[in-house]
């Protein structure tokens, strides 16, 4: 039976040995606690951002509640309707069935930690790690899909233009879902 202890996220928060998997264009994701090692309930994830990067496409997930704290840079959050700041040493929550996303929008890198629950979301990462190249949107959004996610490239699109983040996504990218208020 898995136990959250201090001692037990002290050592997760202190791993050395997580590989920094590069998830999109300057963003590294850490996988401090999978989910095989907390019993499914959660997982730990790291996010490394460089400044103006965008940590993910505008998504939703269908399985899963995201509790975000930024530990380190100028991170904005936007959810559904909301846009707001997330300054440095600041959490925000993305429920399941919520359109969201995050990114570094000041000058130095950026650093959120991600408790994902139930587990299981994190593979995403380590499957995105595997595409190489450009960014892809199609072989995302078939990733995506496999873990109950979905993408909206047109939200995503006019996040980065407004953002002037580095994200390149073609404005004839196909969307697999509809974040009307998120443009």
């Amino acid at each position: 039976m898995f136990e959250l202890t201090p001692q037990t996220l002290a050592r997760a928060l202190g791993r050395k040995d997580a590989p920094a998997l590069r998830v999109l264009p300057g963003v590294e994701s850490r996988l401090l606690m999978h989910g095989s090692a907390t019993a499914g309930r959660f997982s730990l994830v790291q996010h490394l951002l460089a400044p103006g990067a965008l940590g993910m496409p505008v998504h939703r997930r269908s399985r899963e509640d995201v509790y975000a704290y930024v530990v380190s840079g100028e991170v904005a959050a936007l959810s559904d309707e909301e846009s707001p700041d997330a300054p440095a040493e600041r959490q925000f929550c993305h429920e399941r069935g919520q359109w969201h996303a995050f990114w570094n929008g000041g000058t130095r890198p950026a650093s959120v930690l991600e408790v994902i629950a139930p587990a299981g979301f994190e593979k995403f990462y380590e499957d995105c790690a595997e595409i190489s190249g450009p960014v892809d949107e199609i072989a995302l959004s078939a990733v995506a899909s496999a873990y109950g996610a979905e993408f909206d490239w047109s939200a995503t699109s006019a996040v980065a233009r407004t953002n002037a983040l580095s994200f390149p996504v073609p404005p004839s990218a196909p969307s697999s879902g509809s974040c009307g208020s998120c443009r």
